[in-house]
């Protein structure tokens, strides 16, 4: 397995589902000097009761940080407060995979549908680039090495084959959730578009598909479960270089078409 040796790391809605499985498959790998950067709307609640017991057992590695990516407010305090805790060393990887589903279709779906699956969606992994952008130029031009890694600098963005604009066709009929869909193109195109800009920098940018999980939100019928599907996405993560720079592969390396 192509281990993932980023040092410091930032991962959004990592309070369950594959955010919180990829918190904790990292705290395992014996990698020294870890620091993941754990982040989640409402890191006092009821839904981060998880997230907050693997922190107790990991204090040294894990910090957790309140971050909305429905508030452009909350996702700047954030930035400001790990920006003070990474000092000169910079953010190596920035994980965004927090992200809502709404169901609906051209029919059915409302206009706050749209707008709430849009402003999470890509408008939150935006402002997220935006202001975590200066710590990972730090981190690129801090390793001293050519060439781009997870390890240097990277943003990885969790897409969806859903955002697929050559394959969703077929599949909607199964899965009627067009404001999630929509959202996840735009995504993509964020992805594609972020990756232009952040050449010059060689910061590794990509889209990657965790495939059909079960959690809150790939629900009971799912087929795989989020441990597999994130040993898959880490051993991906790890092994990417710029030859996959602006690309969009799912859990097992395959190539995903836009």
């Amino acid at each position: 397995m192509a281990a993932v040796k980023a040092c410091n790391i930032l991962i959004t809605g990592a309070n369950r589902g594959l955010g919180l499985e990829t918190v904790k498959q990292l705290t395992e790998d014996s990698c020294p000097k870890r620091h993941i950067f754990a982040t989640c709307r409402d890191p006092d609640g009821p839904k981060s009761e998880a997230l907050r017991e693997l922190a107790k057992k990991h204090p040294s590695v894990i910090t957790i940080i309140r971050l909305d990516a429905d508030d452009p407010c909350s996702i700047k305090e954030s930035a400001k407060k790990v920006g003070s805790l990474l000092g000169n060393n910079g953010l190596n990887l920035l994980v965004n995979n927090a992200a809502i589903v709404a169901r609906g279709t051209i029919q059915t779906s409302s206009v706050e549908d749209m707008k709430n699956t849009f402003n999470t969606n890509v408008i939150g992994p935006l402002l997220i680039i935006k202001e975590y952008l200066p710590y990972l130029q730090t981190a690129a031009k801090a390793s001293g090495t050519p060439g781009m890694s997870c390890n240097k600098a990277a943003v990885i963005n969790i897409s969806t084959v859903g955002g697929s604009i050559s394959t969703m066709p077929s599949l909607y009929e199964q899965f009627p959730v067009l404001p999630y869909c929509v959202s996840k193109a735009g995504f993509n195109m964020l992805t594609v578009l972020a990756a232009e800009e952040f050449k010059a920098d060689e910061i590794l940018c990509m889209a990657l598909h965790p495939g059909w999980v079960k959690t809150e939100l790939g629900g009971e019928k799912a087929p795989l479960e989020p441990k597999e599907s994130v040993e898959g996405m880490l051993r991906v993560i790890g092994s990417l270089t710029e030859k996959q720079h602006g690309g969009f592969l799912d859990y097992t390396g395959k190539i995903i078409p836009w």
